[in-house]
């Protein structure tokens, strides 16, 4: 059995400088949390430089650790190459890399006009879509897991959803008094990037293996963050806790996957989504 203090060392991040892309996002900010909790160092990415700055100053306001943001671009390989260059010099490792970051597509216009459904999705909005979630994530595996390579130890985490796993229910999103040929849905985008990113998962892990490297994914169920309570209402039901997730919830998730606590678990993808997928 192993001894009290084993345990607390198997989720000791302390001197593990951990990237996070989406760093200004809903979930970027508790990814920061959890692995700050842990006494790692977060560096957040995102192209929102006043998101970085609130997420920046909750992050020193909750948990006494000043992050470092820096306002990147994950779609272009110098911004990134420029992040790593810096935080190399600052503090000579790069531990964990979270590809958190995503475009969310709406599922319509504020004018109700229906560009989400296959036939009226733009060629361009799929090349964005992709090239931000799954493109993104990459390149950020590629220009920081050289850095992990070199170290012969990292950990890489993607988050990926419920709907990497299962196709979106569009019955969700109809809206009454539409014809079927009419009706919102949830885009192709999503759920191609999710499914990619849990395949990527398996790529990386496999491939950097023999270097130290290990790389996990976390499907994340819907978190409630205001929605409709139509929509709220209908996705519960097809949840068997009957409720949505709170944003601080998979901060456990998290912390196990980046900590040594997980350091057998390599290529697999952790389903975290009350139930609904196995409904």
């Amino acid at each position: 059995m192993l001894e009290c203090n084993s345990m607390q060392q198997l989720f000791n991040l302390s001197g593990r400088v951990a990237i996070i892309t989406g760093g200004a996002g809903l979930l970027g900010y508790q990814h920061a949390a959890a692995l700050a909790g842990l006494g790692a160092l977060p560096i957040l990415l995102d192209v929102s430089e006043a998101g970085l700055e609130e997420s920046q100053r909750r992050l020193l306001e909750e948990t006494g650790v000043d992050a470092q943001v820096h306002v990147a671009d994950i779609t272009c390989l110098e911004s990134l190459q420029a992040v790593r260059e810096q935080v190399i010099a600052a503090h000579g490792r790069i531990d964990i890399l979270i590809n958190n970051a995503a475009r969310n597509p709406k599922v319509e216009d504020a004018d109700g006009k229906n560009f989400s459904r296959l036939e009226e999705f733009p060629w361009e909005q799929w090349q964005q879509d992709l090239d931000v979630g799954l493109g993104g994530a990459f390149n950020c595996a590629k220009v920081f897991g050289q850095q992990m390579v070199r170290q012969n130890r990292g950990v890489i985490v993607n988050i990926a959803s419920d709907l990497g796993v299962i196709a979106p229910d569009q019955r969700l999103y109809r809206v009454e008094g539409r014809e079927l040929d009419q009706q919102p849905v949830k885009p192709v985008t999503y759920s191609v990037v999710k499914h990619g990113l849990i395949g990527l998962t398996k790529y990386l892990a496999t491939y950097w293996c023999e270097q130290g490297v290990r790389c996990n994914a976390l499907s994340p169920g819907g978190v409630y963050a205001g929605q409709d309570d139509v929509f709220v209402s209908k996705l519960t039901q097809l949840i068997p806790f009957g409720r949505m997730a709170k944003a601080d919830e998979y901060r456990g998730a998290i912390a196990f996957l980046c900590a040594d606590a997980s350091l057998y678990m390599n290529g697999c993808n952790l389903v975290m989504d009350g139930g609904r997928s196995v409904w």
